[in-house]
Formats: structure tokens, sequence, C-alpha cells
């Protein structure tokens, strides 16, 4: 642009040019200063890795099934995460296989499997291998301008009302967010009371089966899904969004909080381990779905996960699914 300028323009000299010059330089300074404060209230990125993932299903069938369909879940793109698609892989039994979103502001993505027959014995495998880059969440440098948001109630409605295994409306939930939770505090650090209490009052324990936050305040006791559950029911208690994040193997809590300019961001925080990660994300594994209320094809009711599902139409035996996820090294 600079040289384009010098090369078609003549500009004449102007003893009132050199003047506005300097006072547009003297407000330059005070917005470029107000330009810094706000991006140090925001996340950052770092350690960006660039993997390859086959993200699929495996369906065995012991008898004769027709009219199969099955999903499961793929990843999108993220401030985080950038995906690309870069094949597609399907046994001859696969018909085709779609993708669509599900999830009211489409923060989930599935891909749809169809197969039309499977004899007694035969196997069918649909695949997709994605590129995904994927950064670090950094915490920013400053958290004294953030402020709780003053719409959520219109547009994020989801994120602030019961899920499954999340009671954020049950009588003991409300008395924890009301009694426990100190709420002179300034936002980013009344969130992190909140992340406090629960890693403080429940204990770490793997469980292979997922159980509500109320059996995790009355057991004292939960894995990540559990912990995360808890974070995340006491936030919106309290009237601030909050969702779980689903990665392979792992759920983690983001929250959300606004800066004064209305500006909104989804914070990151492990509520369970050994890291005491809050407003951070040193996590390399791919996002599979930000959210926990979606309606899901092939349930009636609301589901916490787009976890691999299968239907058919007619079956002489209940066939089996396996679910893909395998990083390429």
């Amino acid at each position: 642009m600079g040289s384009f300028m010098s090369k078609h323009l003549q500009i004449k000299p102007n003893p009132f040019r050199a003047v506005f010059f300097l006072i547009a330089l003297g407000c330059a300074q005070p917005l470029f200063a107000q330009q810094t404060k706000e991006s140090e209230s925001k996340i950052g990125f770092a350690n960006e890795t660039t993997q390859q993932w086959e993200m699929g299903i495996e369906i065995y069938s012991a008898g004769t099934v027709n009219g199969i369909s099955a999903i499961f879940p793929i990843p999108i793109d993220w401030p985080e995460q950038k995906v690309k698609l870069i094949s597609e892989n399907k046994s001859k039994q696969v018909s085709r296989i779609t993708t669509k979103f599900v999830g009211t502001d489409k923060s989930c993505k599935i891909a749809v499997v169809t197969i039309p027959r499977l004899k007694a014995g035969e196997s069918a495998r649909a695949t997709l291998t994605f590129e995904i880059k994927k950064s670090h969440i950094t915490e920013p440098k400053s958290k004294t301008e953030f402020q709780f948001s003053k719409t959520a109630k219109r547009r994020l409605r989801n994120y602030l009302i019961p899920s499954p295994f999340i009671e954020s409306t049950h009588p003991r939930i409300k008395a924890i967010a009301k009694s426990s939770i100190e709420s002179n505090l300034d936002s980013w650090k009344e969130v992190e009371s909140i992340f406090k209490w629960v890693r403080t009052n429940i204990d770490y324990e793997f469980d292979e089966q997922i159980k509500s936050c109320i059996t995790a305040l009355e057991t004292y006791k939960g894995d990540c899904e559990e912990l995360s559950s808890v974070f995340i029911a006491i936030c919106r208690a309290k009237g601030i969004p909050a969702r779980a994040v689903w990665i392979p193997g792992h759920t983690y809590p983001e929250f959300y909080l606004e800066d004064k300019e209305g500006n909104g961001q989804w914070i990151p925080c492990q509520v369970a381990g050994g890291n005491n990660d809050f407003g951070r994300m040193p996590e390399d594994k791919p996002i599979l779905q930000k959210g926990d209320r979606f309606k899901i094809p092939g349930h009636k009711s609301i589901q916490r996960y787009a976890r691999p599902t299968l239907s058919a139409k007619n079956a002489t035996a209940n066939p089996t699914l396996k679910w893909i996820t395998d990083k390429i090294e």
C-alpha cells in the first residue's frame, strides 16, 4: 500500500497537514494503549501442533441386519483448533458417509454412516481421516476487566439450564452456589473460587460409568466427568454460562465471561487432575464436541454427548459397534 500511494499520488506541501498529523499521532497513542489493554484480557494460543487422526466406526454382525444407520462425532474448527478432512475410507458394504451439525449453535458435528445390509459374519468399516492443527490455550495477562454477561439468559440459554448429569437446579447445587462460593469477588476470582471448591471437596476417582453431579456430591468423589459436571452445575446455578468439552478419553469445562465492551470469551479450566490449570488448557488432543445438551439421531431424549450410536430396521442378531479414534503417528 505504501509503494502504491507514493507512486500514484502527488501530494503537495500543506502547512496544515503537519499540524493535523501531529494531532492525529497524539490521539493514536491512547488508542494503541487501549488496544493493548484489551488484548491482555483475552486468552492466547501457543504451541501449535499438526496431527492426523482417523475417526470412525466398525460394525460386526452376528446375524443378518438391514437398514443400518450409525453416527459418530467428528472434530470441527474452534479458536484453538483448525480441522481439514484428508480422506474418506469405507468398506464395500457402506453406501455413503454424510455429515451434519447438531445443536442450536452448531457446536457439534456428526458423521452419518448408511449401510443397506450386513450378512451374518460380515463387518463394515467407515472412517474419516483429518489433519488437525491444535494450540494450547494460555490465560489472559489481565483478569480484572472480565465481568459476567448481562445478556446470557437470552443468548446462551442452553448453557444455563440443566443437562444430562448436570442438575444445576437441584436444591443442593443451589445451596452450594449461595452459601459456599464467595460472591464479593471480581468475576474471574468468583469463578476461580468455584473451581477451587470443587477440587477441594470432590476427590478424583476414575470410573468407567458416568454419574450425576449429585452422586458426586453425595460420595465426595468422581472422575473428570463428575468434577466437570459439578463445576458446570454450580456456575449455571449462579447464572454463569458453562459447558463441557469432550476430547478422546477426557472431559473438561469452559465458562463464559465478557469484557467491559461486551465481547465474550469461553475460558477453559482443568478441574480434574493434578495440574492447577485455571484459565488455560495445555491440551494436544482434538476437540470432539463442546456443549452437553444435544438432540441426537437415534435417541428420543436429550443427550450429553454425540457418542457413536447404531440403529437398524431389523436384525436376526444384535450387531456390535466399535468406535475408532486413532492418532496416526
